[in-house]
């Protein structure tokens, strides 16, 4: 899928693009109901809330389970980062964020660009998150937020918190973030499983906890631009890749093969 002149000009201006229903009912099932086995694993790649035996994120799925690994192929996903990006792309992260129903905890105010920069020594902030729900994102179950335009200030000096919740993140301070409110406001875009969210790598962010009885899952994925390499290998290679092959774009119906695949294999 090619992104219009308009949506690029938007994307530029906020710093964001959301698109409802941007994958069909059929693939986002494929992708829900593949997502249990994954949890269910003790493996090193999946990451657990600090309270409650529940996944906050699973790492690097697309490496190990057709279904996902079909997904960053999409041509839904990779054309458009390679617009966005100017260059073909590899994956620089992959993670299902689980945010569950009463146990999800929060995401603190934060630049992805930042702990890219910080951990990986990713030269530019030439990579970005395309992201598709998983399940329907409300007001109540933890929805992301984001200040528009905040990608524009660049890199935001931040700390890095070890201690809030069970992943470390270099987190911007609340004077910032009051500032950046002021300037461009809060938006949490909610929709229905399928609706897809592509956004800019210094984009200010997080999330409130999940208090509701719904979950909130979302996958993303995190494209750089070859071209711009991370050259530090601090991080667990599953966590900040290091294998900068350019992605292929396969079939439009590349998650709906997988499936079948899998189901056939079974």
């Amino acid at each position: 899928m090619k992104l219009t002149p308009e949506q690029l000009k938007r994307f530029d201006d906020e710093g964001y693009l959301f698109f409802p229903d941007y994958f069909a009912p059929e693939e986002t099932q494929i992708l829900k109901t593949s997502i249990p086995e994954v949890f269910a694993q003790r493996r090193k790649e999946n990451v657990r809330e600090k309270t409650g035996d529940v996944v906050r994120t699973a790492f690097a799925v697309h490496t190990y389970h057709p279904v996902f690994e079909a997904l960053v192929h999409h041509p839904r996903f990779v054309e458009p980062a390679e617009q966005f990006l100017r260059d073909r792309t590899y994956i620089h992260q992959f993670k299902i964020n689980g945010k569950a129903a009463f146990d999800g905890d929060v995401w603190q105010w934060h630049q992805d660009y930042g702990t890219w920069k910080a951990d990986d020594d990713m030269p530019e902030a030439r990579a970005m998150n395309l992201a598709v729900f998983v399940d329907e994102v409300n007001e109540f179950n933890g929805p992301l937020w984001f200040i528009p335009q905040s990608h524009k200030k660049g890199a935001i000096d931040a700390k890095h918190d070890l201690t809030t919740t069970s992943y470390p993140l270099w987190v911007i301070d609340n004077d910032t973030i009051a500032k950046l409110v002021e300037q461009g406001g809060i938006v949490a875009p909610k929709g229905g499983p399928g609706s897809a969210i592509f956004f800019h790598g210094t984009l200010v962010h997080g999330s409130p906890p999940n208090m509701s009885p719904w979950d909130r899952q979302i996958i993303y994925v995190t494209y750089n631009a070859v071209s711009n390499a991370i050259r530090r290998f601090k991080r667990p290679e599953y966590i900040a890749h290091r294998d900068f092959t350019p992605v292929d774009v396969w079939e439009d119906d590349a998650v709906l093969r997988a499936a079948r695949r899998k189901q056939a294999a079974e």
